[in-house]
C-alpha cells in the first residue's frame, strides 16, 4: 500500500477576516509603540479609549443597522443634530437633564422616520438614510444658523474628564452601551428576531416575525444609541457643532464590519464593533503624535474603508 500525503487545510478567508479587527489593532499599537514613545501611555491611551468610546457607541448603534441587512448613513448628520439640540436646549434654559432628554429623544424620531420608510414602506435603506443625511443636516445648519453652540456644564465636563479611580466615565458609558447590545442581540427574543430578518426578510416572514416593526425597530435602536454619543460629543468638545460628522459615518460603519458583522446581515460582533471603533481611533490618534498630515490620516481611514468592504466579501 501506498500512503498518500495529507492535505494541506485551506486558508479560511471568511475566519481570517473575523479576526481583522483584533489582529490589525495589534499590529497597529505595536507599530506606533516602535515609532514613538509616546504612544503606549497611560495618559495617551486613556485618552485615545476616552475618543473611542463615542465612536464605539455610535457603531453599535449601527451594528442594529447592519444586521437586519441594512445601513444607516444618516448617522453623519444624526449626531451633531442630537449635539445641536442639546446645545440650542441647554442654552435656551432647559434643565440639563430635560435637555439630554431631548437630545436624544430627537435622534430616536430620525432612527423611526429611518425605519418605517424603510420597513413599512419599503424603501431602499441607501436612499432613504441618504436622504436624511441631507434632510437632518440642513434643520441642524437652520437651528443653529450654521454656528458652533457651546454648551458650558460642569457635569458634562466631570463626565467626560472624570471617572471612577482610573476608570474614565466615558469608558464605562461605552461598556455599558456594549452589554446592553450584546444582550439584546443574543439573549432576548427582540435579538433572535433581528438577526432572523437580517438572516433571510422572506423566511423569517414565513415564520411569523413582524418583519417591518423589526426593522423599524432596529433604525430606532440606531437612532438612540446616536444620540447618547451626539451627548459624549458635547461633554468632550464642549459644544455642538453643527457640520456633517462624515469621518464619524465611515468609521461607524468600517468599524462593524472590521469587527466581524456581515453587511448582508443576519451576524453580529458587539466585542468586534467595540474593537474597531478602537482600532480606527488609534490610527487617527498615533499618525497625530508621529506629526503626520491629516490629510494621509484621511486616506488611511478611507483605506480601512476598503479594506472592510474586501473582508464583507469573505463573510458568510
Amino acid at each position: 500500500m501506498t500512503a498518500t500525503a495529507a492535505r494541506p487545510r485551506s486558508f479560511d478567508l471568511a475566519r481570517a477576516a473575523d479576526y481583522a479587527a483584533p489582529g490589525a489593532l495589534v499590529v497597529v499599537w505595536v507599530a506606533f509603540f516602535i515609532a514613538t514613545p509616546h504612544f503606549l501611555t497611560l495618559d495617551n491611551i486613556g485618552d485615545l479609549l476616552v475618543a473611542s468610546s463615542i465612536l464605539a457607541v455610535l457603531a453599535l448603534g449601527q451594528q442594529f443597522a447592519v444586521v437586519v441587512a441594512g445601513i444607516d448613513l444618516s448617522v453623519g448628520a444624526n449626531l451633531p443634530w442630537a449635539a445641536a439640540l442639546l446645545g440650542a436646549t441647554a442654552t435656551a434654559g432647559v434643565p440639563l437633564g430635560l435637555a439630554i432628554l431631548i437630545a436624544v429623544a430627537g435622534s430616536v424620531v430620525v432612527g423611526i422616520v429611518n425605519g418605517f420608510l424603510v420597513g413599512y414602506l419599503k424603501m431602499t435603506d441607501f436612499i432613504v438614510t441618504l436622504g436624511s443625511l441631507s434632510v437632518v443636516s440642513g434643520i441642524t445648519l437652520l437651528l443653529t444658523e450654521g454656528n458652533t453652540v457651546a454648551v458650558s456644564s460642569p457635569f458634562l465636563q466631570a463626565i467626560a474628564l472624570d471617572g471612577i479611580g482610573p476608570v474614565r466615565w466615558f469608558w464605562l458609558i461605552a461598556l455599558a452601551a456594549a452589554v446592553l447590545v450584546w444582550f439584546t442581540l443574543f439573549r432576548t427574543r427582540a435579538g433572535t428576531h433581528l438577526l432572523a430578518v437580517g438572516g433571510g426578510s422572506d423566511a423569517a416572514l414565513g415564520s411569523g416575525i413582524p418583519v417591518r416593526r423589526v426593522r423599524l425597530a432596529a433604525y430606532a435602536a440606531s437612532g438612540l444609541l446616536c444620540g447618547v454619543a451626539g451627548v459624549m460629543l458635547v461633554a468632550r468638545n464642549g459644544g455642538a457643532d453643527p457640520s456633517l460628522q462624515t469621518n464619524y459615518l465611515l468609521s461607524s460603519i468600517a468599524a462593524v464590519v472590521l469587527g466581524g458583522s456581515s453587511l448582508f446581515g443576519g451576524k453580529a460582533s458587539v466585542v468586534g464593533s467595540v474593537t474597531g471603533a478602537v482600532l480606527l481611533t488609534s490610527l487617527v490618534n498615533g499618525f497625530t503624535i508621529i506629526g503626520i498630515s491629516q490629510y494621509f490620516q484621511t486616506i488611511a481611514v478611507g483605506a480601512v474603508v476598503l479594506l472592510a468592504a474586501l473582508l464583507a466579501r469573505f463573510r458568510k
